[in-house]
């Protein structure tokens, strides 16, 4: 019996090397899985549109869509479910984060941008107006305190708050008024930074902004790297899984 479609569904974006790091997410599962049919799709901006892609599937085709996106937010409770109910035999995963893994993505991250003990950080995610974005990212920014033990606060591009400029401002303050706690017993200053660690899955919109918010630091994207390709698999394991246990059930 051949194996559920993953309709490995992006965000979308203007950005051409977002676009194409994206895309190489995608041959990167298909790379792990051979034979899996892994097909394209996009809630926003790109082509193909979900819908037009679950529409598309060949009769009687079951698939699962994974978001290739890192929170639960009206994506996926509106867009992605909507595709999924659409027609029979259609699953939904969870989004790719949060997950443990990639807290350690971006501990590597800051470590690569240079970020330090002293170094006040922003976990700086895109934003929903769905509530339970704002949880998934606070998930994720408990299992980064698990890894590091600088200040950090998370916010967001858009539809929640704090800002990330908000944010930045905040931690400013905050440094000014504990002056001197970056200084080495030689007086030269060797922390003390606001440093954003960009909580976003590839260039494009949200992370241009983020060079603009005021901070010391930006770290590059989670992009590319393997294990979101090992993450977007185990979603969709697990979303075959419960899809058949109901099914029995």
């Amino acid at each position: 019996m051949n194996s559920p479609v993953m309709i490995a569904c992006a965000h979308g974006t203007s950005s051409k090397q977002g676009a194409a790091e994206v895309n190489a997410l995608r041959a990167a599962i298909a790379a792990l899985r051979p034979g899996l049919d892994v097909r394209e799709a996009y809630v926003d901006v790109q082509e193909p549109d979900l819908v037009d892609v679950v529409a598309g599937l060949p009769e009687g085709a079951e698939a699962v869509v994974v978001p290739l996106l890192l929170s639960v937010g009206y994506h996926v409770k509106v867009d992605i479910a909507r595709a999924v109910k659409s027609r029979p035999g259609m699953a939904a995963a969870q989004p790719l984060g949060p997950d443990q893994r990639l807290a350690a993505l971006l501990d590597q991250r800051l470590r690569e941008a240079g970020a330090t003990d002293n170094d006040a950080i922003i976990l700086a995610a895109a934003g929903s107006s769905n509530p339970n974005a704002a949880i998934s990212v606070e998930e994720l920014l408990g299992h980064l305190r698990q890894l590091r033990s600088n200040r950090m606060v998370a916010a967001y591009g858009a539809s929640a708050k704090p800002s990330v400029p908000d944010a930045v401002a905040m931690l400013r303050e905050e440094l000014a008024g504990g002056a001197g706690a970056g200084e080495s017993a030689g007086g030269v200053d060797v922390g003390g930074r606001v440093v954003i660690a960009s909580y976003l899955l590839a260039p494009g919109f949200f992370h241009d902004q983020l060079a603009k918010a005021g901070a010391d630091l930006v770290t590059e994207p989670l992009l590319q790297s393997p294990v979101l390709a090992e993450i977007a698999l185990e979603r969709y394991d697990a979303a075959v899984a419960e899809a058949s246990a109901s099914g029995v059930s």
